[in-house]
């Protein structure tokens, strides 16, 4: 006897149709208060898909937003991989870089930086959904800000939490070895082993290089004494990763305790990655790194829909 089928009916193991593949990334400008400009860029979901949230990416020190856009090799995009799984991607040029830059030549300290993220960010939330939230996902410099925002507390979205990588409290260099305005710091630093990278990587590296702004590179040094103030303020969930040849920062479990210590978020990690140098998202293992990041929004979000509705204040 053969089956018959009804019009409109799908058998129940039969796969779900494939979302529309998303468009790419593209370039945009976000209005960040007085007279400000910020470059970045923006992958989205597929055709007629809702965000589940919002990933905003910061780059750090001497980058450009092209950092989380890596095209050396296929699927080592942050913007690729987040939108493919249903979230907008916002990689912005900090303050002192991108379009900012000729209006900024020195750059702007924390508290600037931190004000100006947020017009910018509330720019786009006037005119793009965000759905969940934003989740901040940010690299070493771009961490200082990540964690000043989570401080604020004043964004125009929900904060789910954050996702930082290469940023520790703890120096394990001298500080003459810092990078900073005019000094972009041991190259091998920054890198590691040749072998974590794509060959291309290098020639891609190169397009996004930028310099640091004075400003930016003159509060370097006072980080270790700035961040227990701020930690004490980010009451989201926060996850560090290093990686296995990080030379920028302490990374042992004195400093990890020190690291985790003076954090008022309900959940902070810390993770290893092994095969990876500091700029891990133009290495090989940034998929995997993405792939985490990614799998940790989604421990966020979980938790946040779990968590018990808030009773308003009695009246």
């Amino acid at each position: 006897m053969q089956a018959v089928s009804s019009p409109g009916l799908t058998r129940p193991d039969s796969p779900a149709p494939a979302p529309p593949d998303p468009p790419g990334s593209r370039e945009l400008t976000l209005d960040g208060g007085d007279g400000v400009r910020l470059s970045a860029l923006l992958a989205e979901p597929g055709a007629g898909q809702a965000p589940r949230a919002v990933v905003i990416a910061l780059h750090g020190s001497g980058m450009r937003a092209g950092y989380f856009d890596n095209r050396a090799k296929p699927g080592l995009s942050l913007l690729e991989l987040g939108s493919r799984l249903g979230y907008t991607v916002l990689a912005v040029d900090r303050p002192g870089y991108g379009a900012s830059a000729a209006a900024l030549p020195d750059g702007q300290d924390l508290a600037g930086q931190t004000a100006t993220l947020g017009s910018a960010l509330a720019d786009f939330a006037g005119r793009r959904p965000v759905g969940a939230g934003f989740f901040l996902l940010a690299h070493s410099g771009g961490g200082r800000l990540a964690l000043s925002t989570a401080a604020a507390d004043a964004l125009p979205a929900p904060l789910i939490g954050l996702d930082l990588s290469g940023l520790g409290s703890a120096f394990a260099v001298t500080p003459d070895q810092l990078p900073g305005a005019g000094a972009p710091g041991a190259w091998r630093r920054h890198w590691g082993q040749l072998r974590l990278y794509p060959p291309e990587a290098f020639r891609e590296g190169q397009r996004l290089v930028a310099p640091v702004p004075a400003t930016e590179a003159g509060e370097t040094l006072e980080w270790p004494r700035m961040y227990p103030e701020l930690a004490g303020r980010v009451r989201v969930p926060v996850r560090f990763t290093f990686a296995e040849q990080e030379q920028w920062w302490r990374t042992d479990e004195e400093a990890e305790r020190a690291l985790l210590a003076p954090l008022a978020a309900p959940r902070a990690v810390v993770d290893r990655l092994p095969d990876a140098g500091h700029n891990i998202s133009l290495g090989w293992a940034a998929r995997t790194y993405h792939l985490r990041a990614l799998a940790f929004l989604e421990e966020c979000l979980l938790a946040h829909a779990a968590a018990p509705p808030t009773r308003p204040p009695a009246g």
